[in-house]
């Protein structure tokens, strides 16, 4: 008895004294999110997600990696908070034109059209504005709380990875984003490998071998990752968007009186957030998921729970509560491996890692003691940054929908110079331009034939660290091949990736297997 008290006790202190060091770490970054440079680069961050949000066919990629050259200047938690608000400020945004006008400002938003837009139609556009704002915002916090207690936990399994396991680590996550980032895995691995042979561009980081440059001394450093971004996602985007017929003209006012909902609408939409938070929380870690698959799987589930499910697809309030709540909740959750791991699961996220590299940051399992400030900084400002969008988007909707009345012809172009003028900042060179205008045109011609771009990037980000720990694996076990799979992390690891690899190759044939084995007809053939 007396051996157990003392044990009781010991854990009740061990778990006293990592309570005491969280309220520590929170306390440390609330004073450094409330910081007046801090606090204005949320709020600036927020304003300017939410409007490139707004307006379908730029999204926020083109918007951080247009931001990203203006931090190189600014404290490196200063211009870090500045994109994340950028980030969850654009899916903030990106509900406003589906509700309006049918069109999702974000590729996640595109679920909140099937319930938005039938609402507007019915004249309860308000409604559905405030009510999708509202569930960003309980998303956004539950996520931000998801962050500060599920990375510390992640932090401390990540210290047990070394060369071998990060290789195997980012092999799944090349795998995964083929067979879960698309419709078709093919091609999205195809754009995994595209991107991971642009990164090859430059030295040799061992021998200083040139790879690639053709005798170009701009190349000599390799390919910088704003070009590529903005080609991928501005450029390209750009061009698609000019062959779309141009877009129906707002003419209804919206007041504050018509955006508050119902005290039904209110007891509907409640739980509905709370699972579009979980599910949010669920993919929004994972490698090649992110803010699309959990509005989808949310958007599944609250079909099947709903009391109305003849509403669904006319108007219903779960439609849009559960969505907008999970989008959120991934887009905060998504820093998760990005910080713990230094593994981006979204291009955005891709680009935060460049945007922390270039500052001399290495996100991984040393972030968090290394950096506090900057982590703990970080997930402070999540709270504030989703206060920030409440108080901008409610106020503000009326001006958003006015930009939405802008013509392509004047909008477009203005983005265009904006966007070269972000590549030519990088280092006053022409060549970064004609960079972004190159990827732009390949990514437009790959784009028209069903090939993604987001893989692209990630491959882009994820190859030199491929590269690095491989050749550091080889280095520690002596240019032995089996030290790759030494550990137990690393077997499991490179499992999962046979796995998934064969349910790539193989899905056809084992889904007309199974269908042939288990059918009706099947059985009495066999």
């Amino acid at each position: 008895g007396d051996v157990a008290l003392v044990y009781v006790c010991a854990r009740s202190s061990r778990a006293g004294r990592r309570d005491a060091l969280i309220m520590e770490h929170l306390l440390l970054g609330l004073q450094t999110a409330v910081q007046p440079e801090n606090v204005l680069a949320v709020f600036a961050g927020v304003f300017v997600g939410t409007a490139i949000g707004v307006i379908p066919g730029i999204g926020p990629l083109a918007a951080i990696a247009l931001l990203m050259p203006i931090t190189f200047s600014m404290d490196p938690t200063t211009g870090i908070v500045l994109l994340a608000g950028v980030y969850y400020g654009a899916e903030y945004g990106g509900s406003k034109s589906s509700i309006l006008l049918n069109l999702p400002g974000t590729p996640a938003a595109a679920i909140t059209c099937l319930e938005g837009y039938p609402m507007a139609q019915k004249g309860r556009a308000g409604r559905a504005l405030f009510l999708s704002t509202f569930a960003s915002f309980i998303g956004g916090l539950i996520g931000m709380v998801v962050v500060a207690v599920l990375t510390p936990a992640i932090v401390v399994v990540a210290r047990a990875f070394g060369p071998a396991e990060y290789f195997a680590l980012i092999v799944l996550c090349f795998v995964a984003v083929s067979t879960i980032g698309g419709d078709n895995p093919k091609k999205n691995f195809v754009m995994v490998s595209l991107g991971a042979l642009l990164a090859t561009v430059g030295l040799d980081i061992y021998d200083g071998a040139e790879r690639f440059t053709f005798g170009t001394g701009h190349l000599l450093d390799g390919i910088h990752l704003v070009p590529v971004a903005m080609g991928l996602f501005g450029f390209s985007e750009i061009i698609l968007s000019i062959r779309r017929n141009e877009r129906q003209r707002i003419k209804h006012r919206i007041d504050f009186k018509s955006m508050m909902p119902t005290l039904p609408e209110w007891k509907r939409s409640a739980w509905p957030m709370v699972r579009g938070a979980a599910s949010g929380c669920f993919f929004g870690p994972l490698p090649g998921t992110g803010p699309s698959m959990a509005t989808i799987l949310g958007y599944a589930v609250e079909k099947k729970l709903c009391k109305y499910p003849e509403e669904f697809g006319h108007g219903a309030v779960e439609g849009i509560a559960s969505p907008e709540s999970a989008n959120n909740a991934a887009a905060q959750t998504a820093f998760v491996p990005t910080l713990s791991l230094g593994i981006p699961g979204t291009p955005t996220m891709a680009i935060m890692i460049g945007a922390l590299m270039i500052h001399g940051i290495v996100p991984g399992p040393l972030l968090m003691s290394q950096e506090p400030v900057l982590f703990w900084g970080l997930v402070a400002s999540f709270g504030i940054g989703n206060i920030a969008a409440l108080i901008i988007n409610v106020p503000l909707i009326g001006l958003w929908v006015s930009f939405l009345n802008v013509s392509y012809r004047l909008l477009y172009p203005a983005v265009i110079i904006l966007i070269c003028v972000g590549c030519y900042s990088l280092q006053n060179s022409v060549a970064d331009v004609i960079i972004m205008l190159l990827v732009g045109i390949v990514s437009y011609g790959l784009r028209s034939h069903g090939f993604a771009p987001a893989p692209v990037l990630i491959g882009f980000v994820l190859s030199p660290m491929l590269e690095e720990n491989f050749r550091r694996a080889m280095i520690m076990g002596q240019g032995d091949v089996t030290f790759l799979f030494g550990s137990a992390i690393s077997s499991v690891t490179h499992i999962l990736t046979i796995a998934l690899l064969a349910s790539i190759l193989f899905r056809r044939p084992l889904t007309r297997f199974f269908a042939k084995r288990f059918s009706p007809n099947g059985a009495g053939a066999d």
